[in-house]
């Protein structure tokens, strides 16, 4: 068990939502579950979920590595994702992903060297109108993000890292 107890009772209130023949429904739950304790998806935890559900690893794996809110690889304490569609690169956010990376001299799948921030593309996010938009650990949607709205999100964070 890789997971603390809290965390497995997460995962069983949502495979109660399930057909009890069916407890793999609740794979994504699951893995966004363990995400959030451990911060990334190490394939021992892919497997720990995995065993859980009584599902093949294989099947929990092509889930966590087909969505990109999982992260199969360790990230900063902020992940931080440009929408780079179309109708937000054509609204700023082609300009907010490169201010992002001089402001943190980072470029996109990379991880600042103090760890704090980790920079990649994000798929539509399905706020077009509020381009350029952000998601910050996939949970926290950022719209209209000028230069000065990224500047103030940073110095947001570096405080939050600082609590």
């Amino acid at each position: 068990m890789l997971l603390s107890e809290q965390s497995y009772k997460k995962i069983d209130r949502e495979v109660a939502k399930y057909p009890p023949d069916h407890k793999e429904s609740a794979v994504m739950a699951a893995l966004a579950i363990a995400q959030d304790e451990k911060g990334w998806l190490p394939p021992e935890v892919m497997q720990d979920v995995a065993d859980y559900l009584g599902m093949p690893a294989i099947a929990v794996q092509e889930v966590a590595t087909f969505y990109n809110m999982y992260n199969v690889k360790p990230v900063g304490k902020y992940k931080i994702s440009v929408c780079t569609n179309l109708p937000c690169a054509l609204s700023g956010g082609e300009h907010a992903g490169h201010y992002l990376q001089e402001k943190l001299g980072i470029g996109y799948r990379a991880t600042s060297a103090d760890g704090q921030f980790t920079l990649v593309e994000g798929e539509c996010m399905g706020a077009c109108a509020d381009a350029p938009v952000m998601l910050v650990n996939n949970k926290r949607m950022c719209s209209l993000m000028s230069d000065s709205k990224i500047d103030e999100l940073i110095d947001t964070l570096v405080e939050e890292a600082k609590k």
